[in-house]
C-alpha cells in the first residue's frame, strides 16, 4: 500500500466531502439488467470490473501502484488496491459515513465534481453500489491515516456502521462480495474470461500491476498470475501480432498528453488480410468504437495515401479506400479524458466530438512523420494497399455474383438450399449441414415451417489466408452469403438478414470439428455482426444411442455413457451405437436429437472478448505451425466444449 506524506496529502484533498450524492438504490435488484446488461455470465463478471475500475481510477490519477483479484473457493471475490482508500469520514450533508454512502447510495462517488479524479472509466459511484446491491453480502475494508475501517452489507444494506477495526501502515481499500444467487443465473466465474481482461488493463495502465489469483486451482503453480507491462500500448499490439508476420519489426507508436486529454496509439501492419483495431477510452474497451476511432481512420487514410501520392508510389488515378489502407493493420487507439461521453450504461460507443480532430491531429502528423522518415517500410505500406485495392476491385465483381436484389427473393436462391415458408425472423433458422446424406436426413426431418437447410459440400475456404476477391470466389462461401441475404463486410445489413438462427451442424468427430472452425472464422472475420448479435448456433448431436429394457436413449458425451452403464445391473443386457457422423441417423432421429426445438441442445457463439478470439482464430487458422500445435496439446481435453 501506498505510503509517505505525499500521500497523507492526497487523503486530506479526498475526503468526505469529494463524495457527491445524487441519491436511490432500491431500483437496482428489481431491474439488474439495467444496470449490469445480464443477469447471466457477461453481468456477472461486470460486477468484477466494475470494484477494479475502480481500482484502476487510482492508478490513473497517480495513488496506486498494485492491485489483486483473488477469486474464493466459493467463487465470492476480493479486490485489492494500495490507493488512498475510500473515505470514511461524515458526509457534510447525508450525515453518515463517506464510505456507506459512496456503497449505499447510486450516483453517489467521488468523479462528480471533476477534482479528485481527472480521468476516470469506474470509480466510487454507480459501479461499486450497484455491486453491492446485487451481492449477498459485501464486506469492505479501508485503510486511511493508518487506521483500518470495516463496514459490512448484505443485499446493499449496511450491517451496522463503520467501524475502527485496526492499525495499518498504509492506505488502500479491500472489497469482498458474493454474487447474489437470487439475482444471476449462476455463481461461477470464469478464469480465462477475468485473465483476459485484467491483462488487457494492464496494458492499458502501464503504471500499475495486477495480481490474480484463483484458489480454486487445485495446482498451485497456475493459481497465481502477474499483469505488468511497462511498454503499454506498444507491448500490446506486440502481443497482437505475436503469432502473425508483421510487415515491419516495431509497431509505430506516438503518444500526446494534455490538461484535459492523453492520447496513445500504437499500430504495426502484417501480412495477413484482416483488419484489427482496438479502441478504448479510459481503459474500457469502445466496441462499437466513437469519435476517436473515426479520427484515427480518417488520419490513416490519409497519410498513407498523401505519403504515397507524393513519393510517386500511387498513380494519382488509382482509388484507395480506408478499407484498402487497413487491411492487415493491428493497432490500439487508447483515449483517457476528464469528461467521457459514452452513449448507453455499457459504455461501449464515446461520443466527445473534440476527440475526433484531436486523434486525427495526432495520428496524421505523426505517422507522416514516421513514413517521411522509414521510406524502406512505407514502401512495403504502400505496395500492400495498393494490392488491396487491386484486391477490392476484383472482389467487387465477385460479390456481384452473390448479390440479391432483395432479401426474401426465393428465385435468385441456392439450388441446393431447402427454404422453409416462414420469412419470420423471430422464428426461422438456417442449419450448415456437413454433406449431402447428412443434409437429406435433416431435409426429411425438420419441420419445413420455419427450418431451412443447406447442405455444404465439404471444407470451406480457410478464410485466414485469402483475400476477399479469392473469398467471393469459393462456391461454398458464395451459396451461404447468398442464402443468408445480409451481405458480406462493409456491405454487411442485419436487417436483410432471412433466418434469425444460424446453425451449424457437422459430425462429431476431427473433420466436423475443423469444418465448425472453418466456418466461425469466416463469420467472426467477415459476419461479427451475426455472432455479436447472438444468432449463431452449434448443433449437439449425439454420440451414442443404447438400448436396454425395451429403451432407447440418446448420449452426448463419453461421461454420459459411463453415468449410465454405472446405473446398469450387473449383466444388465444393452446394445450401443456409436454414431460417426450425422448421415447414420435417419430423418427421425436426427430431429428428435438435434434438430427438434423442445428437445435439443445448441450452444450459442459469443465474443466475450475480442482480443481473446482473435488470438485462437490466428492461431488456428493461421501460417505458423508451433501456435497451433501448442494450442492444441494444451487444449486437446476441451476440444469437445471449446468455446469462442
Amino acid at each position: 500500500m501506498a505510503k509517505g506524506k505525499k500521500i497523507k496529502k492526497a487523503e486530506d484533498a479526498y475526503n468526505a466531502e469529494s463524495i457527491k450524492v445524487l441519491k436511490g438504490l432500491s431500483a437496482v435488484r428489481k431491474r439488474p439488467a439495467m444496470y449490469v446488461g445480464t443477469t447471466g455470465p457477461r453481468g456477472l463478471h461486470h460486477l468484477v470490473y466494475e470494484v477494479v475500475d475502480n481500482a484502476i481510477d487510482e492508478a490513473l490519477a497517480g495513488y496506486c501502484k498494485n492491485i489483486v483479484v483473488i477469486i474464493h473457493k466459493d467463487n465470492s471475490i476480493t479486490v485489492k488496491d494500495d490507493g488512498r482508500g475510500i473515505p470514511v469520514e461524515e458526509h457534510p450533508t447525508e450525515k453518515k459515513s463517506a464510505l456507506e454512502v459512496a456503497m449505499t447510495m447510486l450516483h453517489a462517488g467521488g468523479k462528480f465534481d471533476g477534482k479528485m479524479y481527472k480521468v476516470s472509466g469506474g470509480l466510487h459511484g454507480v459501479g461499486v453500489s450497484v455491486v453491492n446491491a446485487l451481492s449477498e453480502w459485501m464486506v469492505v475494508e479501508v485503510g486511511r491515516r493508518k487506521l483500518l475501517h470495516r463496514q459490512r452489507y448484505s443485499r446493499g444494506k449496511p450491517q451496522g456502521g463503520v467501524k475502527k477495526v485496526g492499525k495499518v501502515n498504509a492506505s488502500g481499500t479491500i472489497v469482498t462480495f458474493m454474487p447474489d444467487k437470487e439475482i444471476f443465473d449462476e455463481v461461477k466465474f470464469d478464469r480465462d474470461l477475468l485473465s483476459d481482461r485484467f491483462q488487457e488493463l494492464a496494458y492499458l495502465t502501464p503504471e500499475v500491476s495486477i495480481t490474480f489469483i484463483d484458489e480454486r486451482l487445485k495446482n498451485a503453480d497456475k493459481r497465481k498470475q502477474v499483469f505488468h507491462y511497462e511498454g503499454g500500448v506498444d507491448a500490446f499490439v506486440r502481443q497482437l501480432n505475436k503469432n502473425k508476420d508483421p510487415l515491419h519489426p516495431k509497431p509505430i507508436t506516438f503518444h500526446t498528453t494534455g490538461e484535459d486529454v492523453h492520447t496513445d496509439v500504437s499500430l504495426q501492419y502484417t501480412t495477413g488480410y484482416s483488419e484489427n483495431i482496438y479502441s478504448f477510452a479510459n481503459n474500457i474497451n469502445t466496441t462499437e468504437g466513437g469519435t476517436h476511432l473515426t479520427g484515427f481512420k480518417t488520419a490513416i487514410t490519409k497519410a498513407v495515401i498523401d505519403y504515397a501520392l507524393k513519393s510517386k508510389l500511387l498513380k494519382a488515378e488509382t482509388n484507395l479506400t480506408g478499407e484498402d489502407v487497413r487491411e492487415g493493420l493491428t493497432a490500439v487507439i487508447s483515449v483517457r479524458l476528464r469528461n467521457p461521453q459514452f452513449e448507453g450504461q455499457t459504455k461501449t460507443k464515446l461520443g466527445n466530438s473534440e476527440l475526433q480532430g484531436l486523434v486525427y491531429s495526432l495520428v496524421y502528423d505523426k505517422l507522416r512523420d514516421f513514413l517521411d522518415e522509414t521510406p524502406r517500410v512505407s514502401k512495403k505500406i504502400v505496395t500492400k494497399v495498393v494490392s488491396a485495392a487491386r484486391s477490392r476491385a476484383a472482389a467487387r465483381k465477385a460479390r456481384e455474383l452473390t448479390r440479391r436484389k432483395t432479401a426474401l427473393e426465393s428465385g435468385t436462391l441456392p439450388g441446393k438450399l431447402a427454404d422453409c415458408s416462414s420469412q419470420d425472423t423471430e422464428v426461422t433458422e438456417l442449419f450448415l449441414v456437413e454433406g449431402n446424406s447428412a443434409g437429406g436426413s435433416a431435409k426429411q426431418g425438420r419441420d419445413r415451417r420455419f427450418q431451412a437447410i443447406l447442405p455444404l459440400r465439404g471444407k470451406i475456404l480457410n478464410v485466414e489466408k485469402a483475400r476477399m476477391d479469392k473469398i467471393l470466389h469459393n462456391e461454398e462461401i458464395g451459396t451461404i452469403i447468398t442464402a443468408l441475404g445480409c451481405g458480406i463486410g462493409d456491405e454487411f445489413d442485419e436487417s436483410k438478414l432471412r433466418y434469425g438462427k444460424l446453425i451449424i451442424m457437422t459430425d462429431a468427430d476431427i473433420d466436423g470439428a475443423h469444418i465448425r472452425t472453418l466456418l466461425l472464422t469466416f463469420f467472426f472475420r467477415y459476419m461479427k455482426e451475426l455472432i455479436n448479435a447472438g444468432r449463431v448456433y452449434i448443433a449437439n448431436p449425439p454420440l451414442y444411442r443404447i438400448s436396454y429394457d425395451k429403451q432407447q436413449r440418446y448420449l452426448f458425451s463419453e461421461e454420459e455413457l459411463r453415468t449410465l452403464v454405472a446405473t446398469l445391473e450387473e449383466e444388465q443386457k444393452y446394445t450401443l451405437q456409436r454414431y460417426k457422423g450425422l448421415g447414420e441417423m435417419n430423418p427421425e432421429q436426427l430431429w428428435a436429437t438435434t434438430m427438434d426445438p423442445e428437445r435439443r441442445t445448441i450452444q450459442q457463439i459469443s465474443i466475450e472478448s475480442a482480443v481473446k478470439a482473435d488470438k485462437i482464430f490466428t492461431t488456428l487458422m493461421g501460417d505458423k505451425v508451433e501456435p497451433r500445435r501448442k494450442f492444441i496439446e494444451d487444449h486437446a481435453t476441451e476440444v469437445r466444449n471449446l468455446d469462442v
